[in-house]
């Protein structure tokens, strides 16, 4: 019967998989987004939750002082959320709906302006 020696670690291909793995994603994510981003591109604007979450968290801070942890007062705004009836929700979802358009309006200019080459690549590199 044969032993194994305890002075070599066995690998397996699961552990080298994940050794490995984590470097080169990492480095695909890099190039790819450097290639891809650019900082005139309009920002998505936040969806209804996030505004809600704004006006939620100034009030719950004011009751609850002791409480600085966003873990907490993100999950009491969710629970409030989810317990919230449509109608108090329609003025956020107004408020996303506007900025979602406004948001839609810039794209399609800064589309129209890449396409007619306005927006250059020469002029990204001395950004």
């Amino acid at each position: 019967m044969k032993t194994r020696s305890k002075d070599k670690p066995i690998a397996t291909a699961t552990a080298t998989a994940t050794a490995t793995a984590p470097k080169s994603l990492k480095a695909k994510k890099k190039s790819s987004l450097s290639l891809k981003d650019d900082p005139r591109k309009p920002k998505k604007p936040p969806t209804a939750f996030f505004y809600y979450l704004e006006d939620f968290r100034k009030t719950f801070q004011q009751q609850n002082p002791i409480v600085k942890s966003m873990r907490q007062i993100g999950k009491a705004c969710g629970d409030k959320w989810r317990t919230l009836s449509f109608e108090e929700k329609v003025a956020y979802y107004d408020i996303a709906t506007e900025k979602r358009a406004k948001f839609e309006r810039t794209m399609a200019e800064y589309i129209k302006r890449k396409e007619n080459g306005e927006l250059s690549d020469e002029s990204e590199d001395e950004l």
